[in-house]
C-alpha cells in the first residue's frame, strides 16, 4: 500500500476530488495547509502598507491506495491540478506498513 500526498492550489480541489473520484477512489483526507517553494510568496499592498505574504494557502490531499492503483491515482492528480504556472504543487508518494480500520477491526486491502 502507498500514501500518496499531493499539495495544490485550492481552487483545484474540486477538480482533483473529481478526477478522483472517477478512478475509484473512495475516500480521502483534505487540510488546509500554508507553505512555500520556488515561488518564495509575494508582496502585497493593503491600506497604503506593504507586506510580505512568505506563506501561500494550499491544500494537502492524502490517499491511501493499493501499490497497483499509484500511477493511475497519480494521473489523475496531475491531470487535474496542472494549470502550467509556478506553484501547482508537489506530490509525495511513501510506503504504508499497515492499515487498521477502527469500526470493523479489518486490516490492510480490506481496510482501505
Amino acid at each position: 500500500m502507498k500514501k500518496i500526498e499531493a499539495i495544490i492550489k485550492p481552487f483545484k480541489l474540486d477538480e482533483v476530488r473529481e478526477a478522483l473520484s472517477e478512478v475509484g477512489i473512495t475516500g480521502l483526507t483534505v487540510t488546509e495547509v500554508k507553505g512555500f517553494g520556488r515561488q518564495k510568496g509575494h508582496t502585497e499592498l493593503y491600506r497604503g502598507a506593504e507586506y510580505v505574504v512568505d506563506f501561500l494557502p494550499k491544500i494537502k490531499v492524502e490517499v491511501v491506495v493499493a501499490s497497483t492503483a499509484v500511477d493511475t491515482v497519480i494521473e489523475a492528480i496531475l491531470k487535474a491540478a496542472r494549470t502550467g504556472k509556478i506553484g501547482d504543487g508537489k506530490i509525495f508518494i511513501s510506503s504504508v506498513e499497515r492499515v487498521v480500520r477502527i469500526r470493523t477491526g479489518e486490516t490492510d486491502d480490506a481496510a482501505i
